[in-house]
């Protein structure tokens, strides 16, 4: 009677052993799944993430340095090759005197002097609009593209107002490209000479940049 009572206990505790025994068997298992899913996830979360952040030595970047710049912009609107052309403005019914709504595209030489045949250091291309009711205040956005020196295929890029009749007028760099990228300061501009007849101007450019 002893031993047949005690039959089913021993079953229960067999069935326990057995089970613990496979549970313990697939822990490895469940280890090394869960690693190379962690893996796979974390070289997966490099190549989606959307940022991360870096220094600038990973980057090869020197210390920060202050350039001047100095040339001379010249915009040339009349004659039978113009850089300054118009490709938007108002209508003539309502034209003002401060030319408001005037839209021009821009490929103007940069040289090292004001004299048309001076050394060509680069291009000021892009745009400007009349955006001013009460004055000739122009927005400029445009980028001077180099081509000469250590400087050439490097740009910096200008978005600012140009009050064109002031004696003095500064504007942003907002940034740059090349040995300008991370750029940033300002450009003064001085009208050289103005020709009332034909609308050509040669600007004469002051540049601060800090860059890298």
């Amino acid at each position: 009677m002893s031993s047949n009572s005690n039959a089913p206990q021993k079953t229960i505790l067999s069935f326990l052993i057995l089970f613990v025994l496979m549970i313990i068997s697939t822990i490895p298992s469940c280890s090394s799944s869960s690693t190379s899913t962690s893996t796979s996830t974390v070289t997966e979360d490099h190549h989606k993430k959307f940022s991360r952040k870096l220094s600038l030595k990973e980057l090869w970047f020197k210390r920060e340095k202050l350039s001047h710049l100095h040339f001379y912009f010249h915009d040339i609107v009349g004659g039978k090759n113009p850089t300054a052309i118009q490709i938007a403005g108002p209508p003539v019914t309502n034209a003002s005197s401060t030319f408001f709504g005037l839209v021009t595209a821009i490929d103007d030489p940069l040289t090292v002097g004001p004299e048309p045949n001076s050394k060509q250091l680069g291009r000021a291309q892009g745009l400007y609009a009349s955006a001013s009711q009460s004055e000739v205040g122009l927005m400029m956005v445009l980028n001077y593209v180099f081509t000469e020196g250590k400087y050439n295929g490097s740009t910096l890029s200008i978005l600012g107002r140009n009050a064109a009749f002031s004696a003095v007028r500064e504007m942003p760099i907002v940034g740059g490209s090349g040995l300008f990228r991370f750029a940033r300061g300002y450009a003064q501009a001085r009208t050289h000479k103005f020709d009332l007849k034909t609308g050509d101007a040669v600007v004469e450019y002051n540049v601060y940049v800090l860059h890298y």
